[in-house]
């Protein structure tokens, strides 16, 4: 994505909404490794016998408790000037300036040795040079990286063939679902087994409508529409030319235009008409969070993985309970979500490397980063169980990390209450997912940048109104199409087709 107001908006949208697809807060979310979490690895490659460098590491912060970061910092240098002679340097930056800070720094060339790459911004990163190719430093020194990657994760970071960044290891693949309250559930006897099409869940909305007739059956939260909490199609990384049902035989198409499109979005104009849907759901500001723990909405549809109900169940202060309406899928806009980077203008590229496999590899360091120092930021409860220290939780601890960013988080604690068997829950869940046709296509809109600024215009002037139901889509579609042809959207789906023919000939896949 090239052009820079547009992902922009893209890296913004996303730190609110990768909150839930990557787990939220992980620290109401954790898991228990699959082995043994307590052995730290050898470092990989050749050793190093020279001195020890400082390399600074750039990641966003959503929370401002961070008064132990200094300490995370201390205990981490421990670990990596022993192992591999780096003395690591954090800049937590917050998600809101991460984008202009960023810039800022690239364009001055100020130290950096190692970032945060999110997908939406990222081939727009290689494309303006941003990013050293890694594949030579991966065969090095990142044994612990092909080991903790499966190839077909790994290679769909590939841009032209190189790898320019490296995902991290959690869910990679989603589901899409329906949740609800469970005290819901039991007062009417709903079977969430026979939930298994968004028909299904009509009917359940019809039955809260009639039986609860202060809740609202359904919403979706702050600047979300529906279709973002329900997609059957891989969005190629922005929504503008997708790919049907994750194959379509590798055609894309305008989504808007589809009869699949139409269809989704008469449905949620029932939905609204009949009452199913907040009255205001176009300007709603505010978040699932809040709506659901106030009482006022009882169900929503997102994406969902293993440990999800607990989850939500935490975020929500009200127990839910879920149902699976699409199997798990795995595109590249899931595992790209969430990668790391070494900035071309690092003069330690080798050590970035090192660090960076370290943080796939050593269990100490994967913990440092997701759940700080030990004894002041968390205690054991057993091998790989842990607790806040007494009198202390996620807002208070002095360390509040997004941890599904940090390298293999199936190395990581899993917190008390939580399912201790969740990390291999999420690998099975991995592993069940069916990869889309295009899994590790990424699009470079650079020719299509003054199309893709209008086109994303008018989609933010018709999305939440059609896709929300607030509108009648009969009349109003028309309109949305016909001022997305004008605005150039045939001009990118071509683009996007001529690219997609292009990689699937490269890789093989037909």
């Amino acid at each position: 994505m090239k052009k820079v107001a547009y992902g922009s908006l893209m890296l913004l949208l996303s730190f609110i909404l990768i909150l839930s697809a990557c787990g939220g807060n992980n620290k109401d979310n954790g898991g228990a490794p699959s082995g043994n979490s307590t052995e730290s690895s050898k470092p990989s490659g050749k050793e190093d016998d020279g001195p020890v460098e400082e390399l600074t590491v750039a990641f966003p912060i959503v929370s401002p408790d961070l008064a132990g970061l200094e300490l995370v910092e201390q205990e981490m240098n421990k670990i990596t000037e022993s192992k591999i002679k780096v003395r690591v340097k954090f800049m937590a930056i917050n998600a809101g300036e991460w984008l202009q800070r960023t810039n800022l720094i690239f364009s001055s060339n100020e130290k950096l040795d190692l970032t945060y790459v999110h997908g939406s911004m990222y081939s727009n990163m290689v494309a303006k040079g941003m990013l050293s190719p890694l594949d030579d430093l991966i065969g090095e020194y990142g044994s612990g990286i092909t080991a903790a990657l499966e190839p077909k994760y790994l290679n769909a970071s590939k841009i032209g063939g190189k790898t320019y960044s490296i995902p991290s290891v959690r869910d990679l693949a989603g589901s899409y679902g329906y949740t609800i309250r469970k005290d819901l559930v039991d007062k009417y006897n709903i079977d969430l087994s026979a939930i298994k099409t968004l028909d299904d869940v009509a009917n359940v909305l019809q039955l809260i409508k009639e039986k609860e007739p202060d809740r609202v059956p359904i919403a979706t939260g702050g600047t979300q529409s529906f279709r973002d909490v329900y997609k059957f199609y891989d969005e190629l990384g922005d929504n503008m030319g997708v790919l049907p049902h994750y194959d379509n035989d590798l055609k894309v198409v305008n989504l808007f235009e589809t009869q699949e499109y139409a269809d989704f979005v008469k449905r949620i104009r029932e939905w609204y008409k009949a009452g199913y849907i907040l009255s205001d759901a176009a300007t709603n500001k505010l978040s699932l969070t809040e709506l659901m723990s106030s009482g006022k909405v009882a169900s929503y549809l997102g994406m969902q993985k293993p440990g999800f109900d607990a989850q939500e169940t935490k975020s929500n202060g009200v127990e839910v309970v879920s149902a699976e309406l699409n199997p798990p899928y795995s595109t590249t806009s899931n595992i790209t979500v969430a990668m790391w980077g070494i900035p071309v203008h690092s003069k330690l590229p080798e050590k970035a490397m090192k660090l960076l496999n370290l943080m796939y590899e050593d269990a100490d360091v994967v913990n440092l980063f997701t759940w700080g120092v030990e004894g002041t930021h968390y205690v054991k409860v057993q091998d790989n169980i842990i607790k806040y220290p007494d009198g202390k939780d996620a807002t208070s601890v002095g360390f509040n990390s997004l941890q599904w960013m940090f390298g293999n988080q199936f190395k990581a604690y899993v917190l008390e209450n939580n399912d201790p068997e969740i990390w291999s829950k999420v690998k099975e869940f991995n592993e069940s997912a069916k990869p889309s046709k295009a899994l590790g296509f990424i699009f470079d809109g650079s020719n299509v940048k003054t199309e893709y600024a209008a086109v994303s215009n008018v989609i933010n002037e018709y999305k939440l109104s059609l896709e929300t139901g607030s509108v009648d889509p009969d009349k109003i579609l028309p309109q949305f199409n016909a001022k997305l042809k004008a605005a150039g959207i045939d001009k990118i789906v071509a683009e996007k087709q001529k690219q997609l023919d292009e990689w699937a000939k490269a890789n093989g896949v037909q």
